[in-house]
């Protein structure tokens, strides 16, 4: 059998779906961001990113920066195993100290990322469980999908944030049955977030766990950067809150936060835990030093929101479509795979503007998009620049969104 020719086949049908992913070739340089240099095919030429998961910068601010350095310095570059053999440094166990005290949880369980924290502990949940059956959002992203899987629990898909399907699909349910219900507070490609009190109250009524992934929202939201459950009031409602060290804390890693029992069972029972190597004391550090500074520190965050909704204005004024969910996430609607692609080339290469398209399978065909990030040190020329390059590309190529925008809004001035 010719493997190769097979694999070049499914290469060229992501092609031919306009679903083929080409990765920008960028170095970001400390102290200048959003400010990037891009490597193209006649050499280096400076961009401005708008999509970095960098919320606010933090991968960049000095403090970290520091910390990281003096930890590698002081303890090398690598964790040394795995944390059951040699890998649990005293930094690491500092930060989920940290962690847990955010989210005035008894305990915190750091892992080596998002996706492994939510893959390791919902399926050690799911395994761990007496007959469960795992109740998830629609539009749970592949990580919350993974773990329920690995967990071979049976899985009740509700649609998106409908909390009255929600409950007509757990009245079904004996109440004695574990129940568990897995959901987002910021979904990260449409910027809505759930309605986290009503879950809690269908939680209580009808005898189920909590799991809510907070890794869109955790440095951005609450007094202290705890997410939105910490901006509602509703930490102690939730029973794992996971988060990831990679987004706004400007790190990497991922973590959950829950009562000793569960992370302790988790920690015991978890392969992604058990047999991964540990963070290294370094990136710990850095994380640590990222999550220490926002939680006494609303800057940051209070810039990040002047930002998103000077965006959000300067797009509206020029009439361009785009979702105005009360988030950081500001996603510019385009409506097809070519199309988008091609508003994303023209926007790297003629201004200066990096957005990588957001095409299925992320988002389901005909919602393709840009999905834009504001953030703190984006200033209000720079939006203001990215808002005409955008209303002038969008002219030139004719999206499907934009043809719909403009007859709605011929519509609505009949």
């Amino acid at each position: 059998m010719d493997y190769q020719s097979l694999f070049k086949e499914h290469v060229n049908q992501l092609k031919a779906e306009n679903r083929y992913r080409v990765f920008a070739n960028l170095e970001r340089k400390a102290g200048e961001h959003p400010h990037a240099i891009w490597h193209s095919d006649t050499g280096p030429k400076d961009v401005i990113i708008w999509c970095s998961n960098d919320y606010l910068g933090m991968g960049q601010s000095k403090r970290s920066i520091q910390a990281m350095t003096d930890s590698v310095i002081n303890h090398g570059t690598g964790a040394g195993g795995t944390r059951n053999i040699s890998g649990t440094s005293h930094t690491i166990v500092s930060l989920e100290n940290e962690l847990a005290a955010l989210h005035s949880k008894e305990r915190a369980l750091v892992f080596t990322s998002g996706y492994v924290a939510n893959e390791a502990s919902i399926s050690a949940i799911s395994a761990l469980l007496d007959n469960p059956v795992i109740f998830s959002d629609s539009m749970n992203h592949a990580s919350i999908i993974s773990g329920i899987r690995y967990g071979r629990a049976e899985k009740i898909i509700f649609r998106h944030n409908d909390t009255e399907h929600l409950e007509t699909l757990l009245k079904l349910q004996p109440f004695s049955r574990h129940k568990l219900i897995i959901f987002e507070s910021v979904y990260s490609m449409d910027g809505d977030v759930s309605p986290i009190l009503e879950i809690v109250n269908l939680a209580k009524k009808y005898n189920a766990m909590t799991y809510l992934d907070e890794v869109h929202a955790v440095g951005m939201y609450g007094s202290e950067g705890g997410g939105i459950a910490q901006q509602e009031g509703l930490e102690s409602e939730i029973d794992i809150l996971q988060g990831t060290l990679g987004k706004a804390f400007g790190a990497m890693g991922g973590y959950i936060a829950a009562s000793d029992a569960i992370c302790d069972a988790v920690r015991g029972y978890g392969s992604g835990f058990i047999f991964t190597t540990a963070m290294p004391p370094a990136l710990a550090a850095a994380a640590l030093a990222s999550v220490q500074h926002l939680r006494q520190s609303q800057m940051e965050r209070n810039a990040q929101q002047r930002q998103s909704k000077q965006l959000k204005k300067r797009l509206y004024e020029y009439g361009m479509p785009f979702l105005t969910g009360n988030t950081h996430i500001v996603p510019v609607m385009v409506g097809d795979a070519a199309k988008c692609s091609q508003i994303s080339k023209i926007l790297l290469e003629k201004y200066g503007f990096y957005i990588q398209p957001i095409n299925f399978p992320t988002v389901p065909k005909g919602t393709e998009r840009l999905r834009i990030t504001p953030g703190p040190l984006h200033s209000d020329k720079m939006i203001d620049d990215l808002v005409i390059a955008l209303s002038q590309t969008f002219k030139e190529v004719k999206p499907p969104s934009l043809v719909s925008t403009n007859a709605d809004n011929q519509a609505l001035s009949a």
